[in-house]
Parts: C-alpha cells; structure tokens; sequence
C-alpha cells in the first residue's frame, strides 16, 4: 500500500473518531460502514453481528464493545428522522475489520489500523508491509505445494520437486540457492524463502504458478519437461525484473518471516489484551 494512501486512510478513520464524556474513543458505526466500502447497512450488519460473536467468544461484554444508539439525521425535505446506529470502540472496529475482505485496501488497512495502540502512519505501513510480507511467504509455500502435488501426480515421484525447485531459483538469481542462502547467512536448516523479500517471494510464487499451469495444460510426465518449464518461467521473471531494475541477487534479505508473524502475534494480544470499553 502506498504511503500516500496510508496517511489519508490514516486522516479519515482520524477525522472520524469521537470521544465519551470520561475519553473513551470511539466510532459510530454508520461512519465505519462507508469507510470500510459497503453501501448497504443491511450487509454491514452481518459483520458487525460476525464481530459481536467473536467479541462474545473472547470473554468480552457486548455491550460496553457495541452499545445501541439512536441519532437524527437530515433528510431532503428539510426535515428529520431517527435512525439506529452503534458505538464502537476501538475494538470493535477492529473486530469487524477482521470479519471484512482483506483484500479491500480500507479492511487490510483498518485491521492494522485498530490493533496498535499509537496511530503513527509510518508505524501503521510498516505494520502492514509486514503483513504483506508473511502473506506473501504463506501463498508461495500453498504454491509450492501445488506444484509439488502436480509433479508427483504427472511424473510419479516427489523426489523431483526439490530438484526442480532448486533448478528455478539459479533461474532467478542467476546463482544456486546454497549460494543465495551463504550470501544471505541463511542456516542450512532453514529455506531461503524465509529471508526473501516480499518483491522476491511474488516472484517465485509467479514463476511457479505459470509452471504448474503449463505442466498441467501440456501433460508434461517428466522431470526434464517440468524442469525446462520452471527454469523458463523463472528466467522470463528474472528478465522482467532487470528490466525494471531490481537484480534479485543483488537485495539484501529480510527478517526472518518466522520472526516477523510472531512480533506481529504479539503487538496484536498486548494491545487486544484490555481494550478500552464504554463502560466507563
């Protein structure tokens, strides 16, 4: 997400915060239904009812997360009318953002966006540039699973897939993956993708989806057919890449992953731990 985008989502769900009389943060829920992209109150409402039962289940009190109020709003006609609407604290909304599409911009933002406690827009991008990150080595790793499944099923035997894996990452660096994970200091025990930058792991998972597409649409049944493809495929990767300038041999690595997913565990039971209610 871009940062320009960070900080007006940022200025918005900012802009549209309240407070109670005793400073309990809050938000009112019609103003998060159009912030978080949905038109109907109807579809909203199944969300919101989504986060009340996680709310429930998390030992929490309902009603001091969504407590019912009524407002007035303006109609055309210059007169009035009262409609039902919810207070929601910061937990709630953040409840509710799990419930929603990550992939929307305004949910995968308003996640982040809830679950820390300060409301430092650089801190909330890198949040969800990490984020980003650990999604990304999750889909390369169900990808590499597909693969692994399609070379098994088509050339009667896994024992291949490492081979052919190995022979698409020297596609990509332009080196092998020993000498990747030596320049990296990654241990031997541990797989390069953990260390891999997200640009990278989008790579990879790229490549190895046209390998599995084509391996399955031309029937390929052996290790050399499927190894041609995948080296290929890393190649025209590679190529797109340098074009754009990025030398993927050249980036440094990242944190490891593993260590990454459980920092972001943390940040996310330290500050969900005792949420401000409307109790008070």
């Amino acid at each position: 997400m871009k940062k320009e985008l960070v900080q007006t989502l940022t200025d918005t769900f900012e802009g549209h915060a309240q407070q109670t009389e005793t400073g309990i943060e809050y938000w009112l829920a019609r103003d998060i239904q159009h912030l978080l992209g949905y038109t109907k109150w109807e579809n909203f409402l199944n969300v919101v009812s989504k986060a009340k039962t996680a709310c429930e289940v998390s030992g929490h009190d309902i009603d001091n997360h969504f407590p019912d109020v009524r407002k007035m709003v303006d109609l055309g006609s210059g007169s009035q009318r009262e409609i039902d609407d919810i207070m929601l604290t910061r937990y709630a909304c953040y409840l509710i953002a799990q419930n929603g599409d990550p992939r929307k911009p305004e949910i995968a933002f308003a996640q982040t966006y809830f679950a820390v406690q300060t409301r430092k827009a650089e801190l909330i991008e890198q949040r969800m540039l990490d984020a980003e990150r650990i999604h990304a080595r999750k889909k390369l790793t169900e990808t590499e699973k597909e693969l692994s499944q399609v070379i098994y099923e088509q050339t009667s035997g896994n024992q291949d897939f490492a081979l052919i894996r190995s022979k698409g990452d020297h596609a990509l660096f332009g080196k092998s993956t020993q000498a990747m994970k030596a320049q990296w200091k990654v241990p031997d025990s541990r797989p390069l993708a953990d260390f891999a930058p997200t640009i990278l792991l989008k790579a990879k998972d790229f490549a190895a989806e046209i390998t599995i597409f084509n391996a399955r649409q031309h029937q390929m049944d052996r290790e050399g057919q499927i190894s041609n493809e995948h080296i290929t495929n890393n190649q025209a990767v590679r190529n797109t890449l340098l074009e754009r300038g990025i030398r993927p041999e050249s980036l440094p690595p990242e944190e490891d992953v593993k260590k990454v997913e459980r920092r972001l565990q943390s940040e996310d039971k330290k500050s969900l731990n005792k949420p401000d209610t409307l109790d008070n």
